[in-house]
């Protein structure tokens, strides 16, 4: 029996893992996904491939998308992609003959060491088996949050079955936004976990919807390299706001009020921006950084949101003409040239 194209890629799907470790051997498998730099089998992490699921259709294993570039697939592309065959007729050739093979043997599992459950090493592991948010409801819920800088950064991800644990001490699988916490060096020293709705519309209906793992104080979620120059805050939602309307501006969230206000800043700074809210713990925060940078010699800003409470909910509600006017009137002379071209 000749088989069609979509029967091949069908059984491809069906051996998705051992698919990837042949043709896509500088990866690994993380979780549900293989995890490797492109579809021409280069070392990275920019590009994961579904291994369960159903053969074909929506979230099919053997799916794959490269969040540097948006392409995506089959894994009879990546068969062809990764050898440089030149014709989808080579790659169903080699295709049949990998078919043709037995499946190895399984390698005998060797459990992982635990960690405890709180700890940096624990946050690093959810990192790693986490996915790019391209194409995840991360990225639903962020779009739905007004935000509209690019969203292919290393330090979002996606898990979509997080675990959460009620105060009862129940655990539930619910996806989440899972963003790394970094020190000046880049080292994630935790996680944060935005868990999220079944549709990505909102966040998840618990108790406490926001929940860091790992060693949070002094560190941030880190969006661009900081210089001479970086705007601070406490949440990422107001963060991202802030950088989809001055995307040439490196942030860093800080993640709530107290962190913010013990946030380590880079000893290459000379200017600081600290987006606040207008709520008491916010002001409060700021000000406390605000004289910690004076006391290191860096000039520091307040970036204050023209309406009544945050950066975010006047990124959703208010005339982008409004926002960028504001900013305008806080940014340093000097800085004019982080404003869009067409502010």
């Amino acid at each position: 029996m000749t088989l069609t194209i979509r029967q091949i890629a069908e059984r491809l799907a069906y051996r998705a893992e051992d698919v990837c470790a042949c043709y896509l051997s500088s990866g690994r498998k993380e979780g549900r996904y293989w995890i490797v730099g492109d579809v021409f089998n280069t070392p990275g992490r920019s590009m994961y491939v579904r291994l369960t699921g159903p053969t074909f259709g929506a979230g099919a294993a053997g799916k794959w998308t490269d969040a540097a570039t948006g392409e995506h697939g089959d894994l009879l592309d990546v068969i062809q992609l990764s050898l440089g065959l030149p014709s989808i007729q080579d790659a169903r050739a080699e295709a049949l003959r990998f078919l043709a093979e037995p499946a190895p043997q399984p390698k005998p599992r060797v459990p992982r060491e635990p960690v405890p459950s709180n700890s940096t090493p624990a946050a690093r592991r959810l990192f790693a088996a986490s996915v790019p948010v391209s194409g995840t409801l991360a990225e639903t819920y962020l779009r739905s949050r007004g935000i509209t800088c690019p969203l292919s950064l290393p330090a979002l991800r996606f898990h979509p079955r997080c675990y959460h644990v009620t105060d009862e001490g129940h655990r539930m699988e619910i996806p989440a936004l899972i963003a790394g916490i970094t020190d000046l060096a880049g080292n994630i020293t935790a996680v944060q976990r935005i868990f999220l709705t079944a549709d990505g519309g909102g966040k998840a209906a618990v108790t406490y919807p926001r929940k860091s793992m790992g060693d949070v104080l002094g560190h941030a979620v880190r969006v661009g390299a900081a210089g001479e120059v970086l705007a601070v805050g406490e949440g990422l939602e107001t963060m991202l706001s802030v950088r989809s309307l001055l995307p040439k501006l490196p942030v860093a969230a800080a993640t709530s009020a107290n962190h913010l206000a013990a946030l380590q800043l880079p000893p290459s700074l000379k200017r600081l921006y600290v987006a606040h809210d207008h709520g008491a713990a916010g002001v409060a925060a700021a000000e406390q950084v605000l004289a910690h940078a004076a006391d290191a010699g860096i000039a520091a800003r307040l970036l204050t949101p023209p309406g009544d409470d945050d950066w975010n909910d006047d990124l959703r509600c208010l005339p982008r003409s409004r926002l960028m006017e504001a900013l305008r009137s806080q940014l340093a002379p000097v800085d004019a040239e982080l404003l869009p071209l067409s502010a």
